[in-house]
């Protein structure tokens, strides 16, 4: 993957590669930086981000949005949503229809009144199913006392 990009192959980038390959968690540069220092302790930070840049701008990794306090990365290239927990920061992958979305096919320059779409990106925000149990037994037991 990294020489069909133009990159060259390194140690350090297949590390990064291997890092993504099937990564759920949605990581941020600086987590999987952190990671791979761990293996290799001379590698900068810039030659991750760049790497990851490059990931993305070829389509081989898409680069999310939805944290508000860091771009975060995810190797699932194929259509998908995600949803922010703004309790405890995890991003999840959502399946679910939307029938205009669905429709549009993303390999097709489509447009959308008059506007030419080059990628979609749709985000839930709110909490999660784990967090918003813990804050419901939390409460419940506030209730009791």
């Amino acid at each position: 993957m990294l020489k069909e990009i133009g990159l060259r192959v390194t140690p350090q980038r297949q590390a990064i590669v291997r890092l993504l390959d099937g990564n759920r968690t949605h990581p941020s540069a600086h987590s999987i930086y952190r990671e791979i220092l761990k293996e290799y302790p001379g590698i900068s930070f810039a030659t991750v981000y760049n790497t990851l840049s490059r990931l993305a701008e070829a389509g081989k990794i898409q680069e999310l949005d939805i944290d508000p306090d860091k771009k975060r990365f995810d190797p699932c290239t194929a259509p998908h949503y995600h949803f922010y927990c703004r309790s405890c920061g995890k991003v999840l992958d959502i399946a679910c229809d939307i029938p205009f979305l669905a429709n549009l096919d993303p390999l097709d320059t489509r447009t959308v009144d008059g506007h030419q779409i080059d990628a979609v990106q749709l985000n839930f925000k709110g909490v999660c199913k784990d967090c918003a149990d813990g804050e419901a037994r939390a409460h419940g037991a506030k209730e009791r006392t």
